[in-house]
């Protein structure tokens, strides 16, 4: 293909890709105040955690009549605004395996095959661990917000805004689901050659040391049940890293020492056939016949 065409292709993947993530956005947005079947709506399912909280703790009126708690909006178009944020990342996160084909379909064909194969399984196991990052996230927030709310006794009471409330919720679960990769960055730096089993035995102690000022520094709220369930659950991930390492490293050792080549001394030459081809091997067969040209003639 062209530079041009390439052009063409780029943009036409990126339309389709855009038409995917401008309907997840509208599902959404419909959704986050529509029940689908025995699925809650993402308003209600985003509220959760803030319901945790105990009514006596909560400012009076937020609780309302049937039982229901509401956020605090304190502009006109406050409650818009975030329905249409919460919707479009709802929907981009729904109609992610669309666009992401269309951003591989653009990719592929400039990969091997083997390149392909593990460009597609890093892909799915990073899928998996950000899903995995945020669902966990989403079962600490109402641990967070118990301990958060506890803080002032009874000198204080509950008020959050909606669009503090769902920032909160939202940059949790992306911290969350973007810091469950790191040790699949591991295992990519090992697969590649870059970082060894021994390296990342040695630097145990001082990598979950990391870890845990990382969850330190990266959880919004910076309560001990965020900070805690953050940095264990990446100690784990981690530990498992590194026993991948150890399998890989090790059957890459064993298939060096089963080589042919494995036992050579340093000075001893390699069982190559050095034997020269004469150059009347390497002409062609074929008579070239060559024209004549005026320019010849002249």
């Amino acid at each position: 293909m062209t530079l041009i065409e390439h052009i063409y292709e780029f943009r036409r993947r990126l339309g389709w890709a855009l038409i995917a993530l401008v309907c997840g956005g509208i599902f959404g947005f419909i959704w986050f105040q529509t029940k689908l079947g025995p699925v809650e709506s993402l308003g209600q399912l985003l509220n959760a955690p803030y319901c945790g909280i105990p009514s006596q703790r909560l400012l009076p009126g937020t609780i309302a009549p049937d039982g229901t708690c509401r956020l605090l909006q304190t502009t006109p178009f406050e409650g818009i605004m975030i329905q249409l944020k919460v919707g479009v990342a709802a929907g981009a996160v729904l109609t992610s395996p669309f666009w992401l084909y269309q951003l591989w379909a653009f990719i592929a064909p400039g990969l091997y095959s083997k390149e392909r194969k593990y460009a597609l399984t890093f892909v799915g196991f990073a899928s998996v661990l950000f899903a995995a990052g945020a669902v966990l996230a989403y079962l600490l927030v109402p641990h967070a917000f118990a301990v958060l709310m506890n803080f002032g006794g009874e000198f204080f009471t509950t008020a959050l805004t909606a669009d503090k409330y769902i920032s909160f919720v939202l940059s949790l679960l992306v911290i969350f689901g973007v810091s469950f990769e790191l040790p699949l960055l591991v295992v990519m730096l090992n697969l590649a050659g870059v970082v060894k089993y021994a390296q990342l035995k040695k630097w145990r102690r001082g990598i979950i040391f990391l870890l845990f000022v990382f969850a330190a520094f990266a959880t919004p709220g910076s309560d001990p049940f965020s900070m805690i369930g953050l940095a264990g659950a990446l100690t784990v991930l981690f530990e498992v890293a590194i026993q991948i390492a150890r399998v890989h490293d090790k059957r890459k050792e064993r298939q060096s020492r089963e080589s042919e080549w494995a036992n050579l001394s340093d000075d001893e030459a390699a069982p190559f056939d050095y034997t020269p081809s004469t150059a009347l091997e390497d002409e062609p067969t074929t008579p070239v016949t060559k024209s004549t040209s005026t320019d010849d003639i002249t």
